[in-house]
């Protein structure tokens, strides 16, 4: 697999940051996908595989998961987007973005103007200008609208990007790597670093602005280098999980996700994400793909 993009390594806090600063956070429905609980709950048994492809599962059983992005409005450092939802085109071709499997399987949906993109323009931000954009990880369905971004510093785990870019059946592994191949301005970061340090519960973080605002934590097991993403209110935290849980109910007694990449630092990272909810109930903890959560989160939270 050939990318012709270079990162970078980033080593460094971006600029912008402000002692004290809080910030603001706006969830950005991004589209949906459809598919059935067991694709995302574990169902046990012999068939365990085929269940999670949905098969003996009526299609009026499967759930609209939804796909989508977070802007962050800090208040010296300017709106930072975390993942991209799904690409504008998926509205009227979903396989030309999204490959013909994912859209026989998945269903891929986007309402017109529904898009990522177009829902920063009703705020009054042009796609085309976010300066930064944080990825939880590099899967298809976080990865879709990359391309609308071109002006944007792109950060993302060493380990993630290495998997993304080198695997050779990306697609079994989630990755599409269409959606990335740009030379953009990616900045991969490694979490072993000097300006690496605990926070909280979590054991490997990194301030991005170096104003405590913007926390990047290093949750691998969904994925080879997932990252979680904490960003500070004026009173609490809000914690965009990614994957690490696909839904809340899986920080209690639900079961386990089917395919992690890797169980035991999923199981890991899975636990710092507990223990971080027990100890602060009062954090926002948002998962990417919880149907139940997304119709009650507010429009903004700061």
């Amino acid at each position: 697999m050939k990318i012709h993009a270079e990162p970078k390594q980033l080593t460094e806090h971006l600029r912008g940051g402000t002692r004290g600063a809080t910030v603001a956070v706006h969830p950005l429905s991004g589209g949906e996908v459809h598919a059935p609980l067991s694709f995302v709950e574990r169902a046990g048994g012999r068939l365990e595989a085929l269940r999670t492809l949905g098969i003996g599962t009526p299609r009026s059983q499967w759930h609209w998961l939804p796909c989508p992005a977070f802007l962050i409005r800090h208040p010296s450092a300017g709106p930072i987007l975390v993942d991209t939802g799904l690409h504008p085109s998926v509205s009227t071709k979903p396989r030309e973005n999204m490959g013909r499997l994912v859209s026989r399987f998945g269903r891929p949906r986007l309402e017109p103007e529904g898009d990522v993109p177009a829902r920063l323009r009703a705020m009054g931000l042009d796609a085309k200008t976010i300066p930064v954009v944080i990825m939880t990880h590099l899967h298809i369905d976080h990865t879709s609208a990359i391309s609308e971004f071109p002006g944007a510093t792109f950060i993302v785990t060493e380990p993630e990007w290495e998997a993304a870019t080198t695997d050779r059946r990306p697609m079994l592994r989630g990755y599409r790597p269409a959606h990335y191949d740009y030379a953009f301005d990616y900045r991969t970061l490694g979490y072993g670093g000097e300006r690496i340090s605990s926070y909280s519960t979590f054991g490997r973080t990194f301030d991005l602005f170096g104003d405590g605002s913007v926390r990047l934590a290093f949750t691998p097991g969904h994925s080879p280098g997932h990252q979680c993403v904490i960003a500070r209110l004026r009173d609490r935290d809000f914690v965009i999980a990614g994957d690490v849980v696909y839904n809340l109910r899986q920080l209690d007694d639900a079961p386990e996700p089917p395919r992690p990449a890797d169980r035991h630092n999923w199981r890991r990272s899975k636990r710092e994400l507990q223990l971080f909810r027990s100890q602060f109930p009062q954090a926002v903890i948002v998962p990417s793909h919880d149907d139940e959560l997304w119709p009650k989160l507010d429009e903004r939270y700061e």
